[in-house]
């Protein structure tokens, strides 16, 4: 005998030898009768022993087939709990992923992202570490996380929406996965209507701005605004709180980036601040990975869960590759 016999030829020789008779074997195994016999044939043929007496009344056991019987339990029962603990391993070993998190859960979309992941057929573990958009690329680029979100300017080119685009960012080369593009708009107090109203980046450049982190997407992007222009602008207060940005431009002290989306409830309500009509910057938010681990299962199963959650349709895979330490690419509009 060369190999060992198949589970189900066993379950057909345990369930003759008690059954009496390949039709009521086949009855309880819900086999036709020609498959069984076939499996006790390959049985006999495999093992080179006659298993079975043929009588006119049924099968009974020879003494070999006696002796191999128990044998016959114990290998199906090994099987069986083989199959078990397999299943149970599987269940166990669930996927983990960890992911970069910026903005507020509501924005991003965060919930239904997790919920989708653990309700999925992979069952993927999730962890999550909240930071600055810069900061989360870096840590991926690290292998410290493994998706993350990340914001930055809206390519130039309007057909690269939605499409995966791969951008070497501070040396390292990312995937990012675009999910919505919003609008950053430039807010003043409202006692500084005519020195902000009808400006372009140029002229805001000498007012005093608001600070924020320096890993944040609001400094990266108001920097690649400012730095081609000549100089940085005079900042004069620090906040790393969104909400807590626009109190302080209501404070009269300071010009600041908001997103459209946070600036849409207060523009129902009397406010003190102004909104620049001459400028604003697009921007994307996107899901970002290595490029070398796009394709790594738990990743690419994040990114499809993700573009789900936002309805956005896959796309097939657009190189930019930046030059040198390139961070971003600068879409800074006139309205």
């Amino acid at each position: 005998m060369n190999e060992l016999p198949r589970t189900q030829a066993l379950r057909c020789f345990m369930t003759v030898a008690r059954e009496g008779t390949v039709s009521r074997a086949a009855s309880v195994l819900n086999l036709t009768q020609p498959a069984v016999s076939l499996q006790l044939k390959g049985l006999e043929e495999s093992t080179g022993l006659q298993l079975f007496n043929r009588t006119p009344g049924g099968f009974t056991l020879t003494e070999a087939g006696a002796a191999l019987l128990p044998l016959a339990h114990k290998a199906v029962l090994a099987s069986t709990e083989f199959r078990t603990m397999a299943e149970t391993l599987k269940e166990s070993q669930r996927g983990v992923l960890r992911v970069g998190t910026i903005l507020d859960p509501e924005f991003t979309r965060l919930g239904p992202f997790v919920r989708s992941l653990a309700a999925s057929a992979q069952r993927t573990e999730v962890f999550l570490r909240h930071g600055m958009s810069d900061d989360v690329l870096s840590q991926i680029g690290k292998g410290e996380l493994d998706v993350g979100f990340y914001v930055d300017a809206t390519p130039p080119d309007s057909l690269l929406r939605h499409t995966y685009t791969e951008r070497t960012i501070e040396g390292g080369k990312y995937q990012l996965a675009p999910l919505l593009a919003y609008d950053y708009r430039v807010i003043a107090p409202v006692e500084w209507r005519d020195q902000v109203m009808g400006k372009d980046w140029a002229e805001l450049m000498h007012l005093p701005w608001l600070a924020t982190p320096a890993h944040s997407a609001h400094r990266r992007l108001l920097d690649d605004i400012f730095r081609p222009l000549g100089a940085l602008p005079k900042r004069v207060a620090y906040t790393d709180q969104e909400e807590a940005m626009i109190d302080f431009v209501e404070s009269g002290v300071c010009l600041s980036l908001a997103r459209d989306i946070v600036l849409e409830p207060r523009l129902k309500q009397p406010r003190t601040f102004v909104i620049s009509d001459k400028v604003k910057l697009t921007c994307d938010l996107s899901f970002a990975c290595l490029t070398t681990r796009r394709n790594e299962p738990t990743i690419a199963h994040a990114i499809a869960e993700m573009q789900a959650v936002w309805g956005v349709r896959p796309a097939p895979t657009t190189a930019i590759v930046g030059a040198g330490t390139t961070r971003s690419r600068k879409v800074a509009k006139s309205v």
